[in-house]
């Protein structure tokens, strides 16, 4: 496996820094499809963060230490993303299979739920569930995807992230609050759960290059060959850049 940087990443999986429009991918069926399925490790020190909430104190949680990379005693990585970069034609869509709504980011007691997401390019529904202000914040690296002022409990603003990339949001009101939003131009991805454990159902047999990304460590990317009908195994080491 082999780290790289994020521009280099950033134009495997559709410029992911900077964002470019998504290019348009083909749902079809996917017969004999593989799976690739295994887990996503960190052996590094896992630092912390300081959050010293300043406001709001009555609804945001108190001061505490945050990890910047979420690690289980087996070292898998919980929250990490694992993507298969450019592919042109497989399987549907999770909405249009119906197992999926529209979206949302929600500001829940001065955090984002959830922390980490995938999501197709195109809607994006900000909610905010707390009793005060906020202003949520999206960034495609340095570029504004999205800013928007929440001032009233159970407010939904619409929006749209048009463009592949990773999406870095944070509230102008509450500095302490972060996000993540991968915005994706194919179904081909996966959430690694509390293990580090991930599965990618329903691939079509041949070869592909597999990114895995958490926002401490940045991407790292490995080829990988699908066989038809059959699991591929594999352990994704992250690596603090």
């Amino acid at each position: 496996m082999k780290a790289i940087n994020s521009v280099v990443v950033a134009s495997a999986i559709v410029s992911a820094i900077s964002g470019v429009p998504a290019r348009a991918y083909e749902e079809g069926p996917v017969p004999q499809g593989g799976t690739i399925q295994g887990k996503v490790i960190f052996n590094g020190e896992v630092q912390t963060r300081k959050i010293i909430p300043n406001k709001d104190l009555d609804v945001c949680d108190g001061p505490r230490e945050e990890p910047l990379i979420d690690v289980g005693p087996d070292k898998g990585v919980e929250n990490a993303v694992v993507y298969l970069a450019q592919v042109a034609k497989g399987k549907a869509w999770p909405a249009q299979a119906g197992q999926a709504k529209t979206p949302e980011l929600v500001n829940h007691n001065c955090r984002f739920e959830p922390k980490v997401q995938v999501i197709r390019a195109g809607p994006l529904v900000v909610v905010n569930s707390d009793p005060m202000l906020h202003n949520t914040h999206g960034y495609y690296g340095k570029r504004t995807a999205f800013n928007m002022a929440l001032p009233n409990q159970g407010q939904r603003i619409p929006t749209e992230l048009t463009r592949a990339g990773t999406v870095r949001i944070d509230c102008d009101a509450h500095g302490w609050m972060e996000g993540w939003i991968y915005v994706v131009d194919n179904p081909y991805y996966a959430i690694a759960g509390a293990d580090g454990k991930f599965s990618i159902t329903d691939v079509p047999p041949g070869n592909y290059t597999l990114v895995a990304i958490q926002s401490l460590t940045g991407p790292v990317q490995q080829s990988v060959t699908v066989a038809a009908g059959k699991p591929t195994e594999l352990t994704i080491e992250l690596m603090k850049q």
